[in-house]
């Protein structure tokens, strides 16, 4: 029977600490508020300092956040490629160029997977139009002079592009070319192919890349 009262008063106590240290807390923001009054009485001008001081950068920061913007504008419109160039990179760089051709070209989340595990997809991106493009990036050093790109390759991608990652529309890009049976594959399974001439074409900065191939699906949605 003596154990309530034991906690109670356990209980109160604490209560009076607890309200000691909020005195003491509140005795102490006092003396400081105290302090700080007197030293904006005496130097008025400290704060109007400070105060545009902290204005100033924050328009400074602002001021070069929508100048990195509207560069990153302009680079990414003004991208061009010359095949030199590309034929210069390697293999993982050639899919990053690829990358941004798409980006300028309007595919604000177009991103470079290729990779261990890729399923055949290196590129995917999503046009003004709503539609889902996977590309896959075959890159040849020694350009028209490297070896063909042939069915295998098209046969990985088209039991892919489709099924596995949902494109609407499934590329395959080279710098290089293509063998003839790659050729007539891609025409009887609706694949794209972007060779040596039209990837030329395309770095350049001519036209986004559903205006030079043909026969593009419709789009999804009307351009923004």
């Amino acid at each position: 029977m003596s154990r309530p009262p034991a906690r109670r008063r356990r209980s109160r106590k604490a209560d009076g600490s607890d309200q000691l240290l909020i005195l003491v807390g509140l005795v102490i923001a006092g003396a400081v508020l105290a302090v700080v009054v007197d030293f904006i009485r005496a130097y008025p001008w400290v704060p109007v300092v400070l105060l545009l001081l902290a204005g100033g950068a924050v328009a400074a920061w602002m001021v070069t956040k929508q100048r990195a913007a509207r560069w990153e504008r302009v680079r990414a419109q003004g991208l061009r490629y010359a095949l030199t160039y590309l034929d210069a990179l390697h293999h993982r760089q050639f899919e990053h160029a690829v990358r941004d051709l798409m980006q300028r070209d309007g595919c604000v989340n177009a991103v470079q997977v290729g990779g261990a595990g890729d399923n055949g997809a290196d590129v995917k991106a999503t046009d003004p139009y709503g539609r889902r493009w996977v590309i896959q990036c075959k890159h040849r050093k020694n350009g028209l002079s490297g070896s063909a790109v042939g069915t295998p390759d098209l046969q990985v991608l088209n039991g892919t592009g489709r099924p596995v990652h949902n494109g609407d529309v499934v590329v395959l890009v080279t710098n290089g070319r293509f063998s003839k049976p790659a050729l007539a594959f891609a025409r009887s399974q609706r694949l794209h192919l972007v060779d040596r001439t039209m990837l030329g074409n395309w770095a350049s900065g001519s036209r986004p890349l559903w205006e030079l191939l043909n026969a593009v699906p419709p789009p999804r949605r009307p351009s923004g």
